[in-house]
């Protein structure tokens, strides 16, 4: 998606550790405008498709997701990452290592939202290593619902989980994959520039 593309260079910053921080627009500071061209972009990328709810993770895909779900015209359910007192009865449960955060989220999802009649699609901002994906397609094989895929707006596509999940027969469309990133200079290579 050029207009990803061009707003990641315009407005991302390269860090050591293999970060690219877009909170400008895309998960601190967002632009709502770019939001809906996503979710424009995933509706056409999945038309055709059985889609009853989008599933993401908090914080930062619920924005996307939110979007994305008016785009197809369905229900968000966005997995916890602690228990609280607001959510009551039983759970699916997973954890995820956070590459970001360097730790480990014990993720939960109430057992009233996720169930055998659902067709998910995943959202999120962001893909690494796959941990979190991970995390959310053992919620979902816990429901007993099936995935049609995930939609990911940026894949680090040299951190190998697009792949690794793509190898396990998951659909996963990215909008934007980063082959490689310096933080010395700045310089952003996209997969499909190579």
């Amino acid at each position: 998606m050029q207009l990803l593309k061009d707003r990641i260079r315009k407005d991302g910053q390269v860090f050591p550790g293999n970060v690219l921080k877009v909170d400008s627009f895309l998960n601190h500071q967002m632009d709502i405008e770019l939001f809906s061209e996503f979710g424009k972009e995933f509706k056409r990328r999945f038309e055709g498709e059985e889609i009853n709810k989008i599933l993401t993770i908090e914080a930062s895909g619920i924005g996307i997701a939110c979007i994305v779900a008016q785009s197809f015209g369905v229900p968000v359910v966005f997995a916890k990452k602690s228990q609280s007192k607001n959510i009551a009865g039983e759970v699916y449960s997973s954890k995820v290592e956070s590459y970001t955060h360097g730790r480990i989220f014990d993720i939960i999802v109430s057992k009233k939202f996720l169930g055998p009649e659902d067709k998910i699609l995943i959202i999120d901002d962001f893909m690494a290593n796959g941990a979190a994906m991970d995390g959310l397609l053992e919620v979902i094989k816990e429901s007993g619902a099936q995935v049609v895929g995930a939609g990911i707006i940026i894949e680090k596509g040299f951190q190998g989980g697009g792949e690794r999940l793509r190898s396990q027969g998951l659909r996963v469309e990215s909008l934007a994959i980063v082959d490689e990133m310096n933080d010395k200079t700045g310089e952003i290579v996209f997969r499909d520039e190579k």
